[in-house]
């Protein structure tokens, strides 16, 4: 970690798709034990930026900085290897298994030693592991054996967010996830949002909705046209201002960030 408590940064990051600037000498960081919120139009570069820090592209210019130390990160099994986890939109969850199934989805737990013939699943160690995972982030679901399709969609959000931290990540990216949420669904997500800061995990939330971003954000990073248009402490910074920063509205190039 820098001594700024910076556990991840991004130093000019940028990204062409044919002609199509992407991103344009991004400049980001994440501090441990914060929420960062990343805003921005459709189209500003918000998913590129987050697919690049999750290995899913690869940046055609720039650094990642990682626990203060440049990194590459060439492929999403690279970036979960550093301690970085995204969960997209979609969740990626199946609707047809049960909460254990899907928190242990491609990283099963097996009982037998080398040597042995026949290996099973050790469903015991998963099925506790579950339920510690769940109580400490006080995941609000009927039961770890109750099919996934049959719950929330809070519910299945902090599915998606719980097996995201079974590899003990540093830095924890949700897109989008609150959308399309109801009011109680949305409160769970953002309880849960804060519990990630108190585990000192650095946390970016890309999210459209400004109430729910100045809810639960310390920072917010805003992009426009691929670019960094700002900067701001939410606790010191009105809705108008963010919106002017995204729509090139604001004559007022200040970024109001908080000191580490």
């Amino acid at each position: 970690m820098s001594e700024n408590g910076e556990v991840l940064s991004t130093k000019g990051i940028s990204k062409r798709f044919g002609p199509v600037h992407a991103l344009d000498g991004v400049d980001l960081d994440v501090r441990a034990g914060e929420v960062l919120a990343l805003v921005g139009d459709n189209g500003a570069g918000k998913s590129t930026l987050v697919k690049s820090i999750s290995g899913i592209h690869a940046v055609d210019s720039g650094e990642f900085i990682f626990e203060g130390r440049q990194v590459t990160i060439g492929s999403p099994a690279a970036a979960a290897e550093l301690g970085i986890a995204t969960v997209y939109q979609d969740l990626a969850l199946c609707d047809n298994l049960d909460v254990v199934a899907n928190l242990f989805l491609g990283q099963e737990e097996l009982v037998g030693g080398v040597g042995t013939a026949v290996r099973a699943l050790d469903e015991i160690a998963m099925e506790q592991r579950s339920h510690e995972l769940l109580e400490q982030l006080s995941v609000t679901i009927p039961s770890v054996r109750s099919e996934v399709g049959t719950l929330s969609g809070g519910q299945r959000q902090q599915v998606a967010v719980a097996r995201s931290l079974l590899g003990e990540p540093k830095v924890v990216m949700l897109d989008e996830p609150t959308a399309a949420l109801g009011v109680v669904q949305t409160k769970q997500v953002l309880d849960l949002i804060r519990r990630l800061r108190e585990r000192n995990l650095g946390v970016i939330v890309i999210s459209h909705n400004l109430a729910d971003v100045f809810a639960v954000a310390d920072r917010i990073f805003v992009l426009r046209l691929g670019r960094r248009a700002g900067v701001f402490d939410s606790s010191n910074t009105s809705e108008e201002q963010v919106v002017g920063a995204i729509t090139g509205a604001s004559t007022d190039t200040a970024e109001r960030e908080r000191q580490p």
